[in-house]
């Protein structure tokens, strides 16, 4: 391997990571502040994406834009299922058998919704941003990857903001990091909870309108996706906004690099492979293992 083959695949494995993050930041705080392994994550990814191509294919808008709008649209689906059916579940500090239940069965139901409205035929979204390529040095990047790279990189920011700064985001991290003390000091659990469970929601529909610019969908189209997001977020630490980051470029790199070695077919296996590493030998994550150090340091 040439260096500039290296540095292309450093350069695929980044723009990837960017896209990873956005896709299971969604599941991170959810999981956080409610305890809840959200299964119907890839439904409402699926969503997302379905609903950026019926913007583009109906009004001619342009899909990065259309992956954007899906963000408040999935908020207040994710508000409503909240209100509707997963405030009635029972509180735990562990995720429970109903609450897996729920989630699965809720996917399975927006699956099926897919299936009666846009068939089992494969969607793609193709603009003239598609086949383009932006030339640095001897490097070609796909406009796309690196416009979605821009997109999902800016709306995390924009989290640890809201996470760090706003009355919101306190309460988010007072419930993570010890919800009895969270409670004692006065956070609304409830309109907590509501308003964490449609972000993550909301970011899963963008997630989806991001990935349908890159890839090819069905109304399966998330579960591939789900399978990365439990490996990233198990990497990163279960309820570690900020390890989402750091566990989506380490799968990112072991994918993309995985395809010296093995063909790019093995990407999903690979990928379950470093799920049993992990869970084997780092439980708590890549999050748990910098905390001790900088204990020790």
């Amino acid at each position: 391997m040439t260096l500039i083959d290296f540095a292309g695949l450093l350069v695929s494995a980044l723009l990837l990571a960017g896209i990873y993050s956005i896709m299971s930041v969604g599941m991170t705080v959810i999981y956080g502040v409610m305890k809840i392994v959200n299964l119907a994550h890839a439904g409402f990814m699926m969503l997302g994406a379905y609903f950026a191509w019926e913007l583009y294919a109906r009004f001619n808008l342009d899909p990065i834009l259309a992956a954007l709008l899906a963000f408040p649209v999935m908020f207040v689906i994710g508000g409503a299922v909240h209100w509707l059916l997963v405030r009635r579940l029972p509180h735990s500090d562990e995720p429970t058998l109903q609450s897996l239940l729920l989630m699965f069965g809720l996917w399975l139901l927006l699956q099926n919704i897919g299936y009666l409205i846009w068939g089992n035929t494969d969607r793609s979204i193709f603009t003239p941003r598609t086949l383009s390529v932006v030339h640095v040095g001897p490097i070609a990047i796909s406009t796309v990857r690196l416009v979605v790279f821009g997109v999902a990189i800016a709306c995390l920011i924009l989290l640890e903001v809201v996470i760090n700064y706003t009355w919101f985001g306190r309460s988010v991290r007072a419930l993570i990091q010890n919800r009895y003390a969270g409670l004692i000091v006065g956070v609304y659990e409830d309109a907590t909870a509501g308003l964490t469970f449609g972000l993550g929601i909301g970011f899963a529909g963008l997630a989806g309108g991001l990935l349908a610019s890159l890839y090819s969908f069905d109304p399966d189209f998330g579960r591939a996706f789900l399978i990365r997001a439990f490996v990233i977020i198990v990497l990163g630490g279960l309820d570690s906004i900020s390890g989402v980051a750091l566990g989506a470029l380490v799968l990112a790199l072991v994918e993309t690099f995985s395809i010296i070695f093995v063909p790019a077919g093995y990407q999903l296996a690979i990928s379950f492979g470093l799920l049993v590493v992990v869970l084997i030998v780092l439980p708590g994550g890549i999050a748990s293992l910098l905390a001790k150090v900088r204990r020790v340091a």
